[in-house]
């Protein structure tokens, strides 16, 4: 970026200060009014996804591997033994009973064989009888997410087994429902209800995480910087809903910290442990604070004011030299020298002292320098008149010209932010939709000025 550009902001800032300059009022340079608090630069992003159940039960039939579990020698009771082979026998179906209960109906296949326990009359029947049975066993279950970021189930309750299990052997009709119950039971209290952390959710958060939460670069006024967000509440909250599918809430709220470039983190803040979170609106807010020290506006002034002129009027041209800006309370207040030639061959040197309250038109999408006024210090009295009695005309002449536009540059600078948190997974798309952007606060500060950029919008998924 060249150096005009650079400095344009400050270029349109100052000359509108001076020229643009309502009604002269007192004005104090020597006075030192109390800066405002500068608002936290923090971020909110709450993202409500709503899951069908279709893709709830794709995701339900992925999870379950395609042999449940076997066992040899199990014991069926009246002293026969089968090894048995459980496998699942098709599609997984999910039916939300409640905000918080889930039905299911897992297909279940079970082949293998079945005799007699050895002694007594395994001795005389050696054989085995084959088993090749299927039922669709249905229970209920309240999954629950938890602070760790792992999923659980704090609920299981066999509703239906789904068929009748038994066969024959040796004449004798045996009925294995009652033991396919309890193992299905003894199964879930083993492998389900008694752990918490029966799905561990962290690494696919995670890895969502390392490529959202990492810083994003910019450009401001030739300063390149980068910003990044310093998550301090992560909240989630979950429901099902009959016919819909899984409500899933999930909000950060954190920090946004701004670094150098060179000095920005390599890796994203941790994310805390879950609370819960209350909110179910779809929004995106982002405020950036952008820092120029006075310094930095000074060196601004300096490249694009030094050795020009501005001409006020048909006999007089204007040369502003030596900017020193400071912080004069919520207003930008920059003393600067002049030096005023006249046609006649007449000059006029003084000091001037412009304050003025940056501001941003949102509707025509410019910046502007508001409340303006400033304090002239001359030898010659003739100067301060002329100012006073001037002011309005310089104001109709100028006042059109001296507004410029910032969509462009608020777009190209924060580019990254719409780049950045759209990222594609096996199972959904996630963009940034309405994406706003616009300065949102100026405000002085002991040792600079700080804008705070506002970005808005939300989010929008695409299941696949």
């Amino acid at each position: 970026m060249q150096n005009s550009a650079k400095s344009f902001f400050f270029t349109k800032l100052i000359l509108g200060g001076v020229l643009l300059s309502g009604a002269c009022k007192s004005l104090d340079p020597n006075l030192i009014p109390a800066t405002i608090l500068v608002p936290a630069a923090y971020s909110e992003v709450n993202v409500p996804v709503r899951i069908p159940l279709g893709t709830l039960e794709n995701l339900l039939n992925q999870r379950i591997p395609p042999v449940l579990f076997q066992e040899k020698a199990m014991d069926l009771g009246n002293g026969i033994v089968g090894d048995l082979n459980f496998s699942r026998n098709g599609m997984t179906k999910i039916q939300p009973i409640d905000k918080d209960k889930i039905q299911i109906q897992l297909p279940i296949r079970i082949r293998g064989e079945v005799g007699l326990k050895p002694g007594g009359l395994r001795n005389l029947f050696q054989s085995k009888v084959p088993l090749d049975q299927s039922f669709a066993p249905v229970f209920l279950i309240n999954p629950i997410v938890n602070e760790n970021w792992s999923m659980g189930i704090s609920e299981f309750e066999l509703l239906d087994l789904g068929g009748k299990m038994s066969f024959n052997v040796l004449g004798m009709e045996l009925d294995l429902s009652q033991m396919i119950r309890n193992e299905i039971r003894d199964y879930a209290a083993t492998h389900l209800t008694s752990k918490p952390d029966l799905v561990r959710l962290k690494p696919l958060v995670d890895q969502i995480w390392n490529e959202v939460g990492q810083p994003i670069f910019m450009d401001f006024q030739g300063k390149k910087m980068a910003f990044s967000i310093q998550p301090d509440s992560v909240k989630l909250s979950e429901n099902f809903s009959p016919n819909e599918g899984y409500h899933l809430n999930l909000g950060m709220k954190g920090k946004v910290n701004l670094h150098p470039a060179d000095a920005a983190p390599s890796r994203p803040s941790p994310l805390p442990k879950l609370t819960e979170n209350k909110s179910a609106k779809n929004t995106l807010e982002i405020l950036i604070p952008l820092r120029l020290t006075y310094a930095e506006i000074d060196e601004l002034l300096r490249e694009n004011f030094g050795n020009q002129t501005i001409r006020v009027n048909k006999t007089t041209v204007f040369r502003p030299d030596n900017f020193k800006s400071q912080a004069y309370g919520e207003k930008l207040g920059i003393k600067m020298d002049f030096h005023a030639e006249q046609s006649n061959g007449k000059q006029i040197k003084g000091i001037l002292f412009l304050v003025g309250l940056p501001a941003f038109d949102s509707k025509e999408q410019v910046l502007i320098f508001d409340q303006v006024n400033f304090h002239l210090a001359s030898d010659n009295p003739k100067a301060k008149t002329a100012a006073a009695l001037k002011k309005g005309k310089i104001i109709r002449q100028l006042n059109q010209k001296l507004r410029f536009p910032m969509a462009e540059v608020l777009a190209e600078s924060l580019g990254g932010i719409q780049e950045r948190l759209a990222f594609e997974t096996p199972i959904a798309d996630l963009r940034i939709i309405e994406l706003k952007i616009f300065p949102g606060g100026f405000y002085t500060t002991p040792s600079g000025l700080e804008i705070q950029l506002k970005a808005t919008g939300k989010s929008d998924i695409e299941w696949k």
